[in-house]
């Protein structure tokens, strides 16, 4: 078994401690928590499950360290923290730990990351024999091996395109909802998540991926924006009132241009309601999908729908990023140490979980 620790527990780190706890090959050993009132609470309890799993949340980062996990699941927020979200990256792969989160976005694509960022992780491998496996929660998978895996069932492919589209009316992450994104403020606020090169911060290197997988080579990375206002105010159960006249959707596209068009395109279509852009694309049912449109001969369209046990879309998708992080400890262990991403780790099948379902 390979001693697992969970480092955070909001949404992703809820859907982290399940899934650890459901794979046949971890043993979740400690979880880390940062509000004191979650310290000693069971970590059964706080993944919503019906059951104590017999391990109690601690805020003493130090001593879990020292315990010298085989792996973490680092599932603290990296939004808003960058700097603090690397550097505890980095303590625990100094310390010989596997790490796999979504919390670093500009080593989705290690190969092209920032010298400022990749090389003091790659110094704490060389220190500490650690690996990372970064990939995203939008999910990644939808946005790397989704696409490449669909673009080699085409003769001629024109575009590779990856929706995720949300309605946000249920989802509890008011912080992020408003004010990173932007629902319910004025139209010229400026949303952190779509200020200029955000967005290519963010998504790029999937599109990079992309290219890599497919030997092209692009000329560019474009943006494209678009917000548009609620016509009426609404009411959510989660997060209270969004008034008409503000942000009701916003549409943003990451385009990798190839001889002047875009050819790999990373999109994002998000309402607070359903109301606000009608013309905009909309998930085949519920609140949620993740589209990939491979445009050519033929053309190809598969939507992927995710659900919770609550029945949250959203929520869905956090736990299936997840899961690709979980699945992927026992093939890091087993690897080298280093930096790696979703080009060099396959995706894991559920060895062991078909018909294994506990509690």
């Amino acid at each position: 078994m390979i001693s697992t620790i969970v480092w955070g527990t909001g949404n992703v780190g809820r859907a982290a401690i399940r899934a650890v706890d459901a794979h046949p090959g971890l043993e979740l050993t400690a979880v880390v928590v940062h509000d004191p009132p979650k310290v000693g609470r069971d970590a059964g309890v706080l993944a919503g499950l019906d059951r104590e799993l017999g391990v109690a949340a601690t805020d003493d980062v130090h001593a879990v360290l020292a315990g010298r996990p085989q792996a973490v699941v680092y599932a603290a927020s990296g939004d808003i923290r960058p700097d603090e979200a690397l550097a505890d990256v980095i303590r625990a792969i100094a310390a010989g730990a596997v790490v796999v989160t979504p919390a670093l976005y500009a080593l989705y694509d290690q190969r092209n990351a920032p010298a400022e960022v990749r090389d003091p992780v790659a110094a704490a491998v060389a220190i500490g024999g650690g690996s990372l496996f970064a990939s995203g929660v939008d999910p990644g998978w939808g946005n790397d091996v989704l696409p490449i895996l669909i673009s080699g069932l085409g003769t001629e492919v024109d575009v590779i395109r990856c929706q995720e589209i949300f309605d946000y009316t249920t989802y509890d992450q008011e912080d992020s909802v408003r004010f990173l994104v932007g629902m319910g403020q004025p139209l010229d606020y400026d949303a952190p998540m779509i200020a200029a090169t955000v967005p290519t911060m963010v998504w790029g290197g999937q599109v990079r991926m992309i290219a890599r997988a497919l030997a092209v080579e692009f000329d560019d990375i474009r943006e494209v924006v678009e917000r548009r206002p609620l016509e009426r105010t609404v009411e959510t159960a989660a997060m209270g009132t969004f008034e008409a006249g503000t942000q009701g959707a916003l549409r943003f596209e990451v385009q990798g241009i190839v001889a002047g068009e875009p050819r790999i395109v990373v999109e994002h279509v998000t309402r607070i309601h359903a109301s606000c852009a009608p013309d905009w694309p909309l998930p085949p049912t519920g609140d949620g999908a993740h589209r990939v449109i491979i445009e050519g001969n033929p053309r190809i369209e598969v939507s992927v729908e995710a659900t919770d046990e609550k029945g949250n879309r959203a929520d869905g998708g956090n736990a299936t990023a997840v899961g690709r992080l979980v699945g992927a400890i026992d093939w890091l262990v087993a690897a080298e140490p280093g930096l790696y991403d979703a080009l060099d780790v396959p995706l894991r099948p559920a060895v062991g979980r078909l018909g294994a379902r506990r509690g």
